[in-house]
């Protein structure tokens, strides 16, 4: 098995090239990627296993 270094960063999706999490000392997640576009990006790449059987889910991911 393989360790991964502290400075190496993890292979990310080309939409989210460059994305940042971390957690503050208050517990709050701080992002330098608005939440909005990880929502559609989420949207658009995750399946959402509550709406599989939803006729209209097309249209919902447009």
């Amino acid at each position: 098995m393989t360790r991964k270094k502290e400075n190496e960063k993890p292979k990310v999706h080309k939409d989210l090239d460059g994305f940042e999490m971390e957690i503050d000392s208050f517990g709050e997640l701080k992002s330098n990627i608005d939440i909005e576009k990880i929502n559609k990006f989420l949207n658009k790449e995750v399946e959402d296993k509550k709406l599989k059987d939803r006729d209209d889910l097309d249209e919902l991911k447009k």
